[in-house]
């Protein structure tokens, strides 16, 4: 082995393109990642809180 095969095999080892049997990464995603976003379920939680002390208001007091 030479210095020349030296750096052919120093340049396929930085080659960092992704191989043609790679997955596609625009996958689509569903509503379970949706979900699992924590300013979403902030959100969700207030709204369902509010929802809730109206109809406990409703249903109790008048």
């Amino acid at each position: 082995m030479g210095w020349a095969t030296c750096v052919i095999i120093a340049r396929e080892m930085l080659d960092t393109t992704q191989s043609e049997a790679a997955p596609p990464r625009d996958e689509p995603r569903g509503c379970l990642f949706a979900l699992s976003q924590p300013p979403l379920m902030i959100f969700l939680a207030v709204i369902g809180c509010l929802l809730l002390m109206a109809s406990l208001h409703d249903l109790l007091l008048l």
